[in-house]
């Protein structure tokens, strides 16, 4: 059933939706499961993929969907919302169907744009436990990344407190002569605390560390996620956890988590973090939740493993990207699939009227303030004006071959000329386009979008990569910035030119992926350029070396790994009923 989302919140929904959610013993029936198969944690469980992907290996695949958006407002444009609403569309029309998000990173959740569970009635339940710490991967995460500093200070301190004889006596360490100005790694925590992007360490007498400037990142932005998200299986895991570059020592060479052996550590820590935790939509399709979100800073992605196990277990598997086009899908599109080897029929692409308007020079948008009246009432100039920027990402799937959606996700203040402005537009474009009012009305408000989708993939796909694996770092980045972004080309500071070509001309790195860091408020690297603008050239500051993840990321602008808590965040909301333990608050 629907409930009244103009009256309910959405943990109120989630609490309605969760007296009917099947425990996990009724998902083994459910999804045809084995025994040893589903893994209970209280009210959620795990899959073992290693299990059902072996059980399941002659089985064909199912139609493989991507979920991304166009340039979104500081809001949202509700991914995880169409997501959700897809599968629940696809479920009234009787169709096998799952998916997989991201798991929400405390951040937000505590901050601004609150937690990813979609929200109304294309809802993700239990809607708690998602919100805050799952089964706890991003935990286990924050464990083994911070081991890997600690194994690194320590081993400063140590080197700097011993001879060569005392330290092959007294610790059976070799030395490694870190050079304390090259460290590449920092710490983490997943909150939004700016007060940590630049920190000083060690301080106090010989035995309180190693005095050096340190940093915080968010926790879903280490390299540690982007290795769930990628990674095939726990021995691949644990062999790409040898390789994370910690720092450089003095002579340049890299300092790995191998080197300072912590690698088997870091894995133990992240050994349950390997398999999906199954959860539901508040129509009840099965959803898993794997990976970490935030595809400015890192790969943004729901992981390979879950959609290998979606794949297998349903015939229309849904997955989520990241933010708009030009950053989760092209990351979908040119690093998730080269690592699985597996080729999407479908990019649905996420559009309001609200973001359109923005885009075609609407009044600032600020998240935590009341929309101006230009997003609430009729402006169809407003829209088409900000169309181009939905055409230049319908563009940008196209060029990787994948049929596109156009999902309208509409709002009770989106006029009929409003939206049969965007759907010509849509259309002419070459893409597919739907309306879909899953917020309010569940399944049954997106079928259309689920019978656009199941015709798109029916239609045959011919999908190919931007580049080839043989392609330059700086070429690649180029490529991206003109095909994908709209630039004219790629300014490089020195010093980041100076890394490209340290990079390039190492064949160690010659397979590594390319991941973008740049701002996903904006085609370009400045948050405050709305718009699909011309004339203008991206600026690389920097170049991250992910050695485990074996990505090399670009750093375009001044967009920082670790973002801030606003002056209203959600956190003031947020309480527990003290009768019942209830988290109250959640939106």
């Amino acid at each position: 059933m629907a409930y009244d989302a103009t009256k309910m919140a959405d943990w109120q929904i989630a609490e309605q939706a969760e007296k009917s959610m099947p425990k996990p013993e009724d998902w083994v029936a459910r999804l045809g499961l084995e025994k040893g198969e589903l893994l209970p944690m209280g009210r959620l469980a795990k899959l073992d993929f290693l299990k059902i992907i072996e059980r399941l290996k002659n089985k064909p695949d199912g139609k493989y969907i991507e979920v991304t958006a166009i340039t979104p407002t500081p809001l949202g444009e509700g991914k995880s919302t169409t997501s959700l609403g897809l599968m629940e569309g696809l479920g009234k029309r009787k169709a096998n169907v799952g998916g997989c998000l991201r798991q929400p990173s405390g951040g937000p959740t505590m901050n601004i744009k609150g937690t990813a569970a979609g929200g109304g009635n294309a809802l993700l339940i239990p809607m708690t436990e998602f919100s805050m710490g799952l089964t706890g991967d991003i935990n286990d995460i924050m464990n083994a990344h911070n081991l890997a500093m600690v194994a690194l200070t320590s081993r400063m301190q140590h080197e700097r407190n011993y001879n060569d004889e005392q330290l092959a006596r007294l610790t059976k360490m070799r030395r490694l002569d870190v050079d304390p100005t090259r460290i590449e790694m920092g710490w983490i925590i997943d909150f939004c605390a700016q007060a940590l992007r630049n920190i000083v360490i060690g301080l106090g007498g010989r035995t309180d560390g190693f005095v050096m400037q340190s940093r915080f990142g968010i926790a879903v932005g280490s390299e540690l996620m982007a290795m769930l998200a990628v990674v095939r299986d726990l021995a691949d895991l644990r062999e790409r956890m040898n390789n994370i570059t910690v720092a450089f020592d003095k002579s340049g060479k890299p300092v790995t988590t191998g080197d300072l052996e912590v690698a088997g550590a870091m894995t133990a820590w992240m050994r349950n973090a390997i398999n999906p935790t199954l959860c539901c939509s508040a129509e009840y399709q099965p959803c898993m939740v794997h990976a970490g979100p935030f595809a400015n800073i890192a790969v943004g992605q729901s992981s390979i493993i879950a959609d290998r196990v979606g794949l297998k277990l349903f015939d229309y598997h849904v997955t989520e990207s990241g933010f708009a086009a030009d950053i989760g899908f092209e990351k979908f599109w040119n690093v998730k699939c080269r690592y699985s080897g597996l080729k999407p029929h479908v990019s649905v692409l996420t559009t309001t009227i609200r973001a359109l308007k923005m885009h075609g020079g609407g009044p600032k948008v600020v998240a935590g303030l009341a929309l101006p009246d230009e997003y609430t009432r009729e402006n169809v100039k407003l829209v088409e004006l900000g169309i181009p920027n939905m055409v230049h990402h319908i563009n940008t799937i196209r060029k990787s071959g994948i049929n596109p959606v156009v999902c309208i996700n509409s709002f009770h203040t989106d006029t009929k000329d409003e939206i049969a402005l965007v759907r010509k537009a849509a259309e002419a474009a070459g893409a597919r386009c739907a309306t879909s009012s899953h917020w309010l009305n569940g399944g049954d408000g997106a079928l259309e979008l689920a019978d656009a989708v199941m015709d798109a993939c029916n239609q045959e796909s011919q999908f190919k990569f931007l580049y080839p694996l043989e392609m330059k770092l700086r070429n690649r980045v180029e490529l991206i910035a003109k095909e994908v972004y709209g630039a004219d080309g790629v300014a490089w500071t020195p010093d980041a030119e100076a890394k490209a070509k340290m990079l390039e001309a190492d064949p160690k790195y010659d397979d590594f992926a390319t991941m973008m860091v740049k701002t996903h408020l904006s085609l370009t690297h400045d948050p405050a350029v709305k718009g699909t603008p011309k004339g203008w050239v991206l600026p690389i500051r920097d170049v991250l070396i992910y050695s485990g993840a074996k990505f090399l990321c670009p750093c375009a602008g001044a967009i920082s790994l670790m973002p801030g808590t606003s002056s209203n965040p959600a956190f003031r909301r947020v309480d527990v009923d003290v009768k019942t333990g209830r988290v109250q608050g959640l939106f």
